[in-house]
């Protein structure tokens, strides 16, 4: 199981924060095949209704550790949202896993100017800025994503954009947390969502909404969950953070083999996790995705990852990418050296090597590595093959 022997944990009891989620999956993995008590410890999940309530958790101590949006450790550690604390993560628990969705009527209305989502992203979005200008300002649209600092709010926007849509001016966008963007789509509170599964295909099989376009199709292979600690905990416990952390590699690992994304959704569908049918959860896990209802099923190999292309490691490219975007939608510019610092402070290279290390995994040398430039399969270096990385561009960018 691992190379040399690990150091004994300061605290072997620890409470897991997740969300109902379909890329929660590591984390019940873990316990449900018992890989957190073979590296002697005592874990406790426990389910939270919204990212707010997982930040706060974590920072006041309930939580000792918990699945995060990638953002939000730059985030609290910014003190975006009114609680400040420096929060880091030393491991990649997935990358995808989002789509837009919106409401079925919408859909329709965008698929008669010419919108073909699974074909282009870029088509839905031209097609909702049609829509947009013929139906005046006076029919302003309420958009929602899962967190105001997060993958879905970079990727609704930059989806928005690609249509020639100002996300701040052509369209209101709110926070809801996940499990409520369905109910909300259906009762017409918001007309469409950025949200992790299986909430998309929740939308999708019940009638009330439509895909525009998936995470991946708007950023492939986009940071999106991430194990946060506060800088608090793990300075206490360094060894029962690395034991934390070669559990979750483990069970990404488990989910990377040929066969086991069936068995996980059996894990999932528990009343104590997800609480879902199967059918909910198959879709986007199998990588068998619709787009609507009584469409045909989408083959999308990548819609979650959680182990290939060094999916574990926690790219500081990537974070300084999100940090960005996060100053932009404050109107923040930071300083390459303010913006270097707080990534590095957050974004933990080197727990990860450590952990890579007592497992005999190759990890990147290096902590960055560009984005946006490759369409296919690539090797970053000797044993490491990465994914592709394209970024939906802005509408009228030919470059």
């Amino acid at each position: 199981m691992t190379r040399k022997p690990l150091p004994p944990a300061e605290n072997p009891e620890l409470n897991l924060g997740f969300l109902k989620l379909s890329d929660s999956a590591p984390i019940i993995v873990a316990y449900e095949l018992g890989i957190y008590e073979r590296y002697g410890l005592d874990v406790q999940l426990r389910r939270e209704v919204s990212w707010a309530n997982v930040r706060d958790k974590v920072v006041m101590g309930e939580l000792q550790a918990a699945q995060m949006l990638a953002p939000l450790p730059l985030s609290t550690t910014l003190g975006l949202g009114g609680l400040r604390a420096t929060v880091i993560t030393g491991l990649s628990l997935s990358l995808n896993g989002n789509a837009i969705t919106l409401s079925s009527s919408l859909s329709e209305e965008l698929a008669a100017l010419g919108a073909d989502p699974v074909r282009s992203a870029a088509s839905s979005a031209l097609a909702l800025r049609q829509w947009i200008d013929e139906k005046g300002r006076g029919s302003q649209l309420t958009l929602a994503a899962a967190h105001g600092f997060s993958c879905h709010s970079f990727q609704l926007r930059r989806w928005l954009r690609a249509g020639g849509i100002d996300p701040d001016a052509d369209v209101r966008i709110i926070v809801l947390p996940p499990q409520q963007m369905v109910d909300s789509l259906a009762r017409g509170v918001i007309d469409g969502f950025c949200v992790g599964e299986p909430w998309n295909t929740v939308a999708v099989q019940l009638g009330v909404g439509c895909v525009q376009a998936t995470g991946y199709q708007v950023w492939n292979n986009a940071p999106e969950k991430v194990l946060g600690v506060s800088e608090a905990w793990h300075e206490r416990n360094p060894a029962t953070h690395l034991r934390l952390r070669l559990a979750l590699m483990e069970a990404a690992r488990w989910l990377a083999q040929e066969g086991n994304r069936e068995a996980v959704v059996g894990f999932l569908e528990a009343p104590q996790y997800l609480d879902l049918p199967t059918i909910r959860l198959t879709p986007s896990l199998t990588g068998q995705f619709q787009f609507e209802k009584d469409g045909p099923a989408i083959p999308m190999r990548d819609f979650h990852i959680f182990s290939r292309y060094q999916a574990g490691f926690p790219w500081r490219s990537g974070a300084t990418r999100l940090l960005n975007h996060m100053g932009a939608q404050l109107g923040r510019t930071f300083g390459d050296e303010q913006a270097k610092a707080l990534v590095q402070q957050c974004f933990r290279t080197d727990l990860y090597r450590e952990a890579a290390r007592y497992l005999g995994e190759p990890s990147p040398d290096s902590d960055y590595k560009q984005d946006d430039c490759h369409d296919e399969e690539w090797d970053f270096a000797q044993g490491i093959t990465l994914g592709p990385d394209r970024l939906l561009p802005p509408a009228g960018d030919t470059s």
